[in-house]
């Protein structure tokens, strides 16, 4: 359960991640607190790297990149400096949403952002498809999203 944290500080990342942009007030409120001691409590969440950073949630649809794609990847190798690399390449990318380093049939979850399949297929030929050592990749197309969150704060 989160490194000390009591009810109130679960409260206001529960409130940040409904709505990020409440100001220090309106975080104080909604937390049962007085302005001063909700911003220290932030600001230890902040040191402690409980919270990591603040972002705007992006509509890719609205940009004309709407698909979403998952892509299951194996490497040739597994050693240190392969699975850096292939980190590292696919981090450069703006397309590339999500990395996850993954135990199982493949070594890596990429999420991706495209539009249609189109942008599926130069982003595998122009992009994926150019990292060294990669040796499969298995693209699965989202039909919908059903549930999407921020983050998940633990009771």
């Amino acid at each position: 359960m989160g490194k000390g944290l009591d009810a109130i500080d679960r409260r206001i990342l529960r409130a940040l991640v409904a709505n990020g942009r409440l100001s220090n007030a309106e975080l104080a409120k909604e937390a049962g607190l007085s302005a001063s001691p909700c911003w220290q409590r932030v600001r230890r969440m902040e040191e402690e790297g409980i919270i990591s950073g603040y972002t705007a949630l992006i509509n890719h649809e609205a940009l004309g990149v709407g698909e979403t794609v998952m892509v299951e990847v194996q490497l040739e190798h597994h050693d240190a400096a392969s699975l850096e690399a292939f980190t590292e390449a696919m981090a450069k990318i703006p397309e590339v949403l999500e990395i996850y380093l993954m135990a199982g049939d493949f070594d890596y979850f990429v999420k991706i952002a495209v539009s249609g399949t189109r942008g599926v297929e130069e982003f595998l030929r122009e992009k994926l498809f150019r990292v060294p050592g990669l040796r499969h990749s298995k693209s699965n197309f989202s039909l919908r999203c059903v549930k999407k969150v921020a983050a998940y704060v633990p009771e």
